[in-house]
């Protein structure tokens, strides 16, 4: 047959519904702006085109870049359309595995009506992985776990098809290096990938075991590994440019190695006991991601992945395994920070959808096998198959919808503009926490508010790479005669506040506020944020006046989305009206008093009791 006379596949439907319809849900609920915890960092870093935390995330940042020219809403929005945008394409990729997988069991796609229902199968998974609250949350906002996802996804199914070419009698080792040059690149996403290696490795031995006896391939695919990993020359590139955020300064070897291995987060693992050992392997939980429903499905997917397809039956055990053997045996991951250990398993997720699709259209299997129908496939049989297969994904997008909505969550941008608009021209203010501080780098670094301020972060001061990157206010300081990676970030702020408080407004933050005992100073309240005077100086009354300049978008009209550090921000506010409440209330300013004690209220009704108590204490009314 010619050329010529070749028809072109048909286009498939299902593979851009699996793209476009979680895109589209991720569009309407997208945060418009920069969110708490990493965001703005994130944002900064890939606007700058900079590095972030360790390990630095250089490949993440170069792709997010990409999408900062859009010309399209403000830069933040932009980069959350990133993470949207790579997360779909997880989905996708949960399409063709499913669809790849259901394809090897036998006398499966003879039929028409059976291949519309693989398909129907592969697009009932990719809705399911993409509306689990795990995935949902981190596609509203700049994360890099879903495209770390979407790569992994990529491997596996490169894997697959190198597997049936090599049953059909066919090498094809280039297949594996180009798989290990994508796992070395995704380190550049997150060092996570490595724990994906164990399931890969197994794989490749189930198939073929003497390729790792081949000493050609094996020095090639290192080689294609290295060649992918080097995509981490962007961190010593970039910092010798110093651009707007050089986190780690990786302008050396040493330095890089101090960034790249994390070298900045030291600490001691907690003692191990059965409830804290019980929270760690909570932190991989198929229920909370899929209901109770969804883990019976994962189930009757792993039978059917055993009895067609053991080396992936196999591959994801190993994949559960290695990742809680080293998260939860090896990190021995402290209580309070659980919960950041629970995006990590973002690339087993996607695996359970997939075996979830598989155990889907097993059910369906049965469902048709004990149905009395007509021979031919009529209406009632497509039917029963759009019902089976897209109840399950439905019911996770109702559960998870009004949690997932962000498409009106200022609150990060507002508490930073806030903080901002609460300082005097050329005052410090010195930050403690990364969801106060990364939010006001945004503002300040990408938005340009504010430019005359410094904001130092206390828990940076102890690190000479940060004091370089802050020349006006440390250029000169004394914290560079002494050993500060011993001194300790509150005994660095406490001397950063002593050399600049007679030439300076000096001013801290709320979290500042609550986290060191001071002494020697005295913080007087400015509406969310507190100006530093010396002891012996008088304080004032607290500003509140600065409240009338304040947009509260989301604080007193509550919002769906309530993350742990958005609460928190909620917090902070109603806090600082009690505060302020009860200082008007101690001085008989009565009027001034209840204003604030009302709002404090409206802000956190669960304050209600300690706002009585105030009232009593001084004889407010109602």
């Amino acid at each position: 047959m010619n050329v010529s006379d070749a028809k072109p596949s048909p286009l498939n439907i299902f593979l851009i519904l699996s793209f476009t319809i979680p895109f589209s849900i991720y569009m309407a609920t997208l945060a418009p702006s920069v969110t708490f915890f990493d965001s703005g960092e994130f944002i900064t870093a890939a606007s700058s085109l900079g590095s972030a935390h360790s390990p630095g995330y250089p490949l993440f940042l170069m792709y997010s870049k990409l999408f900062s020219w859009i010309p399209l809403g403000n830069i933040a929005f932009r980069i959350n359309v990133a993470t949207a945008f790579s997360s779909s394409l997880a989905c996708l990729m949960v399409y063709l595995l499913t669809t790849e997988l259901l394809k090897r069991k036998n006398g499966l796609t003879e039929n028409n009506f059976n291949r519309i229902a693989v398909k129907f199968a592969g697009l009932a998974a990719a809705l399911s992985f993409a509306v689990t609250p795990r995935l949902w949350l981190q596609s509203n906002h700049d994360k890099p776990y879903p495209l770390l996802a979407f790569i992994a996804a990529i491997i596996f199914y490169i894997l697959l098809k190198w597997q049936d070419e090599y049953r059909a009698g066919v090498e094809r080792p280039s297949y594996i290096y180009v798989c290990t040059f994508l796992a070395g690149m995704s380190m550049g996403i997150h060092q996570t990938i490595v724990l994906l290696l164990p399931a890969w490795f197994v794989m490749i031995i189930i198939t073929d075991w003497r390729m790792i006896t081949r000493v050609k391939e094996l020095v090639l695919a290192t080689a294609f590994a290295m060649l992918g990993f080097s995509v981490h020359l962007y961190l010593p590139l970039r910092a010798l440019t110093n651009p707007l955020l050089n986190w780690g300064d990786s302008k050396t070897l040493e330095q890089f190695l101090w960034h790249f291995l994390r070298k900045g987060y030291p600490a001691e693992p907690p003692v191990r006991n059965v409830s804290l050992l019980w929270a760690q392997i909570k932190a991989f939980s198929i229920t909370h991601e899929f209901t109770w429903l969804g883990a019976a499905m994962l189930a009757i997917g792993l039978c059917f992945l055993w009895r067609n397809c053991r080396v992936v039956f196999t591959a994801f055990v190993v994949s559960v395994a290695s990742f809680l053997l080293v998260i939860v045996g090896y990190f021995n991951t402290p209580m309070e920070v659980i919960f950041l250990t629970e995006e990590f398993f973002t690339p087993l997720y996607l695996l359970s959808a997939v075996i979830i699709g598989t155990g889907l259209f097993t059910i369906f299997s049965y469902a048709v096998s004990k149905a009395t129908m007509p021979e031919h496939f009529g209406f009632k049989l497509y039917s029963l198959l759009f019902l089976l297969f897209f109840s399950f994904p439905s019911l996770l997008c109702a559960l998870n919808y009004y949690e997932n909505d962000q498409h009106d969550n200022y609150i990060a941008f507002d508490y930073a503009a806030n903080s901002l608009r609460s300082l005097p021209e050329n005052a410090i203010m010195f930050t403690w926490g990364d969801s106060g501080a990364f939010p006001l780098w945004y503002l300040q670094g990408i938005e340009r508010l504010r430019e005359d301020i410094d904001l130092p972060h206390t828990p940076h001061l102890v690190f000479e790479w940060y004091l370089d990157s802050m020349p006006r206010l440390f250029k000169n300081s004394n914290l560079r005669k002494y050993d500060i990676a011993s001194f300790g970030p509150e005994s660095a702020l406490r001397a950063a506040v002593a050399e600049n408080i007679g030439s300076r407004p000096v001013y801290i933050d709320f979290s500042t506020r609550y986290s060191i005992d001071f002494r020697d100073y005295q913080p007087v309240q400015k509406g969310i944020v507190y100006c530093i005077r010396k002891i012996n100086e008088p304080s004032g009354l607290p500003d509140i006046s600065l409240w009338d300049n304040y947009i509260t978008r989301g604080i007193i009209d509550k919002q769906s989305f309530l993350d742990l550090d958005t609460g928190k921000a909620i917090l902070i506010y109603a806090n600082s009206y009690l505060e302020a409440g009860e200082f008007f209330a101690g001085i008989n300013r009565h009027q001034e008093a209840d204003v604030m004690l009302k709002k404090a209220a409206l802000v956190s009704p669960e304050m209600s009791a300690s706002i009585e108590q105030i009232r009593q204490r001084y004889g407010l009314g109602q």
